[in-house]
């Protein structure tokens, strides 16, 4: 008789369960979760997996970039688990047929606007049980401000961002010393 060691390094870390306490995307979850296992489909499964993603992991994507990658596809319908956002760098917003969990009240207007339509996902649930003529897209992770700390400030062809402790020391002397200058004891070189 000895210890069972197989069963130890078996780590299941999918989740079950939603992380946010959100009484509607728990009524989502169980849709996507009924819809994956009756309509065997991989955009459902896909569907529920970001559902159930932490907020880090649902990051907002933008109307220009929603654009920019529905040029060519239209009649498709925009699918994005995750907060629509407007973007005021966009001039024109074409017309777009988007569901999202949730849109800002400047992005559902210019989408509106422009003679598209706004879906809930409960609604995509309906219209396209399967994923059908639609277009899955996410938000970059990387865009959040802590990614520009990543990394090692001052070591060459770095491009971290020190963490110092206000915005007002970044002149002449700060971050800017040994290493950095040659009249300083010695310069790195990229």
């Amino acid at each position: 008789m000895g210890r069972d060691t197989t069963a130890v390094k078996k780590h299941h870390a999918q989740r079950s369960e939603p992380s946010s306490s959100n009484p509607y995307i728990y009524l989502l979850v169980k849709i996507y979760r009924f819809l994956a296992r009756r309509a065997a489909c991989p955009f459902n499964k896909v569907v529920l997996h970001r559902l159930m993603m932490s907020r880090t992991n649902l990051p907002p994507m933008t109307l220009s970039r929603i654009v920019l990658n529905m040029k060519g596809k239209e009649g498709k319908t925009c699918v994005v688990v995750g907060t629509v956002t407007d973007d005021t760098r966009l001039a024109e917003v074409p017309k777009l047929r988007v569901a999202a969990l949730r849109f800002t009240e400047t992005a559902r207007a210019r989408i509106l606007k422009a003679g598209g339509e706004v879906l809930t996902l409960d609604q995509l649930a309906m219209t396209a049980p399967k994923g059908s003529n639609t277009v899955l897209l996410r938000g970059k992770r990387s865009a959040r401000t802590v990614y520009k700390y990543f990394g090692a400030p001052g070591v060459p062809g770095s491009h971290a961002r020190p963490r110092i402790s206000s915005k007002t020391q970044t002149g002449r002397k700060h971050e800017r010393g040994r290493g950095r200058r040659a009249s300083k004891a010695f310069k790195v070189k990229a």
